[in-house]
């Protein structure tokens, strides 16, 4: 979030800030072309370039688990739709509370390193949680809670430094630019689950193992080249629950937390599109880790070109649009189209929707929060999100058991539409006031 963003802030008892949603909607021209556009591409800066290398590792380790789980529940462990929905909304629901600890933790000590260092730690362990789980479904599900646990303290500090090491005008591409090497992460994941399956003889345990070796790497560059924006502590008072409670008085914040909640309740879990179109199609068992690959790539190849575009036409109408192809792949799913066709066109919708949507939503919300407040106003967004998606991922997991995956699908699409529709009526045509917004305690 840009630097200014805190400077409407005048004593410890209040919550005040502009809100800039012009940025959202109006940003300034921007070619990207030439020396001027090298400049902005330079201006993202190597401590966005670090974090970045930190989440591509990470993900590597994160995917190598995800790409094999559904069918290591599904076809292993033999758990229903219905059950599956409520385990891959636990998979969320577990970093909800804990993204806004998380964010406050950080915001209140100063230290967002140190902060989102312990939850890559955490989620590094929980892969030597899964291996001694063994095919304990309670026990597999605590291993998940404690790595989706760290995954929410580390979000939101993570987004906050990448924030604080970016010009404002510049955070659709620094945004980009992150996301775009978390997906080569996730690109790679389950190629790297691929080959230690064919190695070690299709033994999971294998698999659990190095991605624990792959995660632990990753704390390590965190620590040796992430660099922390502290800034000076603040006042007594100036972070507290009081203070950040005070940022639901803020018009902006209220209304993207709103709209961040309903477009949680659209999006069902990665697990649920490749288990439709697995079924769908009759693919072999080999195929399912590779869909994940083939949304990694459309994602990697997308995520910086899709942030700068955001920062050049408003990073409100790319996150529509990438909703809008979210929304498609749950009509493709449901349309006449079958075959190799209807899987790539579902991998690279989804694909786009991930880029479009992703780190465009935070450089969204990011002109709405005060400085001091900045990544707990990041982790209640993200926590709003989280919130809905279990709810989502749990209904369309009972919908799929009870009345079948078509009108899974069909609900999911309308739950979409009127997603997209709300947004745009509640963050469209918000201009600059004429002064800031105040939010009192």
């Amino acid at each position: 979030m840009p630097p200014h963003a805190g400077r409407g802030i005048r004593n410890p008892g209040k919550v005040c800030t502009p809100v800039y949603l012009s940025t959202i909607r109006r940003p300034k021209p921007d070619t990207g072309t030439g020396e001027a556009g090298r400049r902005r591409w330079e201006a993202v800066g190597t401590n966005v370039f670090a974090l970045g290398t930190v989440s591509l590792v990470t993900d590597i380790s994160s995917e190598m688990v995800t790409a094999i789980l559904p069918l290591y529940l599904i076809i292993g462990l033999q758990l229903s739709p219905a059950a599956y929905g409520v385990v891959d909304g636990a998979y969320t629901g577990a970093t909800v509370l804990l993204r806004l600890v998380g964010g406050y933790l950080a915001d209140r000590v100063r230290r967002r390193k140190a902060v989102a260092g312990f939850g890559y730690g955490l989620s590094a362990v929980a892969k030597l949680g899964l291996l001694a789980a063994g095919g304990s479904v309670g026990a597999i599900g605590l291993a998940i809670t404690a790595d989706r646990a760290g995954k929410g303290l580390r979000t939101a500090p993570r987004d906050a430094l990448i924030t604080l090491s970016t010009p404002p005008a510049q955070l659709g591409r620094a945004f980009g630019v992150h996301r775009t090497m978390d997906s080569v992460g996730a690109f790679l994941g389950p190629l790297v689950a691929l080959a230690v399956l064919a190695v070690a003889g299709q033994r999971y345990d294998a698999v659990f193992v190095t991605s624990f070796c792959v995660a632990a790497f990753g704390v390590v560059i965190l620590v040796l080249f992430v660099r922390d924006r502290r800034g000076p502590v603040p006042p007594a008072g100036a972070v507290s629950p009081r203070q950040a409670a005070g940022l639901l008085r803020i018009a902006g914040v209220r209304r993207i937390l709103l709209a961040a909640g309903l477009l949680g309740l659209a999006t069902i879990g990665d697990g649920f599109v490749y288990l439709l179109l697995r079924d769908r199609e009759d693919l072999a068992t080999v195929w399912f880790p590779l869909m994940a690959v083939g949304t990694s790539l459309a994602y990697l190849l997308l995520a910086a070109p899709l942030g700068a575009l955001a920062d050049r036409i408003g990073r409100l109408p790319v996150t529509l649009g990438g909703y809008g192809a979210l929304v498609l792949v749950y009509l493709a799913i449901l349309g006449p189209v079958g075959g190799w066709p209807l899987i790539v066109a579902v991998l690279a919708l989804y694909g786009i929707f991930y880029a479009a949507t992703d780190g465009v939503l935070m450089a969204l919300a990011a002109p709405l929060m005060p400085e001091r407040l900045r990544t707990t106003g990041l982790a209640l967004v993200q926590t709003g999100q989280a919130v809905t998606y279990v709810g989502s991922s749990v209904l369309f997991g009972a919908a799929w058991q009870f009345w079948g995956p078509t009108a899974a699908c069909a609900l999911a699409a309308l739950a979409g539409v009127i997603a997209i529709i709300a947004t745009a009526a509640l963050l469209y045509g918000v201009n600059r006031p004429a002064g800031a917004v105040e939010a009192t305690s």
